[in-house]
């Protein structure tokens, strides 16, 4: 997706995974929440459209293992760039955890919609986390 101008208030994540069916799902699932998606395919195409996006990146989202330059390469580039980052680290790993910098986070593959959106949202709006309970909507939403 290219970059346009962000609209207010709109959360921005940029996603980045190197499998382009997983890329298609958690975008898809995002844009579906009225976020701003930006994505890339490697660490590479990610930095460097990081750098050229002129507007906040509200998170980036980003498999664990890439070639060329992995998500924790990506995401320690970032941060530097963009200090208020927010960065969800996501692997299918066997091993379980990975140990993160401080305020970093990590979702195993697979998930499911429910466990993404609602840590998603918790990441990116923390007041308005809430709105999402157990993964599923509030009432009335």
């Amino acid at each position: 997706m290219k970059p346009d101008s962000a609209q207010p208030f709109q959360k921005t994540i940029l996603v980045v995974d190197d499998d382009p069916a997983i890329l298609e799902v958690v975008s898809s699932l995002l844009a579906g929440e009225h976020y701003k998606v930006l994505t890339a395919t490697s660490g590479i195409a990610a930095s460097a459209l990081a750098r050229e996006y002129q507007h906040d990146i509200d998170l980036l989202l980003s498999d664990f293992e890439m070639p060329g330059l992995s998500g924790i390469e990506l995401a320690t580039q970032m941060t530097v760039q963009r200090p208020k980052l927010k960065v969800l680290l996501m692997s299918g790993f066997p091993g379980g955890m990975l140990v993160l910098n401080e305020g970093w986070h990590f979702l195993p593959k697979p998930f499911i919609a429910s466990q993404l959106l609602a840590l998603v949202a918790g990441l990116v709006s923390p007041r308005d986390g809430s709105r999402f309970v157990g993964g599923a909507r509030a009432a009335g939403e």
